[in-house]
């Protein structure tokens, strides 16, 4: 049953004209100073860690498929801290928060599942390259070739897509109470559909749904791949061989585990465990920090992006004492 004092949206004017209140970090307002900049730095840092990869793996004329999904990996996060960031560095310059349109809202929503369900899709497609790599060596080109990539880095995108515009239309369907105080940053899922004025878990449905196709599912192809890898590296008789297959799935499992930890944290719970606080400190790693290890991890693992980087320093100096 609808709550004491909800809006009702009957028509398309009153979603237009309807704004909510982002709270951001209005509890903090003695550090707001302080965590602007440190915001501020991580976002720039982690811009330009990830168009320092993006760069890279451009410039190379040949790209193996893993550089491919990588480069995408990279295009991903830059557009996930464009889509956050900035307002949430907005909420800390004003005091009492900052608004944003009901549209704007939902844009920003549907962009971020968008951008969050790729990366878990795109996930699933590094770790079968990985597969057919270790399992498959002799195939591995010709399973692997450029077009097939494509395609699949085309899936990821348009089925993340659709999945998220399913989850924004049934959550910004639903009515709202008359306070409209979002207390995040942005406009998460699990914020808004605490402003939802139900008594029921039926809104839940859509987020339960979301959560199955974009963190149950390639999680579960994720650890199959793995499995089948591990199987056969058990019959690789040379320690050293295990070692080397093994190290080119260090920097994958390394991003997996931070994705899908701090997602199915936030996204796989009842509403009755919302936690304001405790999302807002979640979703900062999530939305600051994960973004800003990837490129790192990559770079300090990954020998073609160690390659690629050092002639680029070299080509660099190589002009400057030109």
């Amino acid at each position: 049953m609808p709550c004491e004092g909800c809006m009702e949206r009957d028509n398309m004017s009153t979603g237009a004209t309807m704004e909510f209140l982002l709270l951001g970090f209005s509890e903090l307002l003695c550090l707001r100073v302080l965590l602007f900049l440190i915001f501020l730095f991580v976002h720039l840092v982690t811009l330009a860690g990830n168009m320092m990869v993006f760069v890279a793996v451009v410039m190379e004329p040949s790209r193996p498929p893993m550089l491919f999904f990588l480069c995408q990996l990279s295009v991903i996060e830059l557009c996930y801290t464009l889509v956050v960031v900035p307002k949430a560095l907005l909420s800390l310059i004003v005091v009492d928060g900052s608004t944003i349109s009901f549209m704007g809202c939902a844009a920003q929503m549907h962009l971020f599942v968008t951008l969050g369900g790729a990366e878990c899709f795109l996930l699933v497609a590094m770790s079968y390259d990985r597969y057919v790599a270790i399992c498959q060596p002799l195939r591995y080109m010709a399973v692997m070739s450029e077009g097939f990539c494509l395609r699949l880095s085309v899936v990821c995108c348009l089925g993340a897509f659709a999945v998220a515009l399913g989850l924004t239309v049934a959550v910004f369907r639903l009515p709202f109470c008359q306070s409209h105080r979002i207390n995040h940053f942005f406009c998460d899922v699990p914020a808004v559909l605490h402003l939802a004025c139900t008594q029921s878990y039926t809104p839940e449905l859509p987020l339960l749904a979301a959560c199955v196709v974009l963190l149950l599912l390639p999680f579960l192809l994720i650890l199959t791949s793995y499995i089948c890898i591990a199987v056969a590296l058990l019959h690789v008789t040379s320690s050293v061989g295990r070692g080397k297959a093994f190290s080119t799935c260090i920097s994958h499992l390394a991003i997996t585990l931070l994705h899908y930890g701090c997602a199915t944290f936030i996204y796989i719970r009842p509403k009755s465990s919302y936690s304001p606080a405790r999302d807002k400190v979640v979703s900062l790693v999530y939305t600051n920090i994960t973004p800003l290890l990837y490129p790192l991890i990559y770079s300090l693992r990954n020998k073609e992006i160690r390659g690629i980087l050092r002639r680029m320093l070299r080509r660099k100096k190589i002009a400057q004492l030109n």
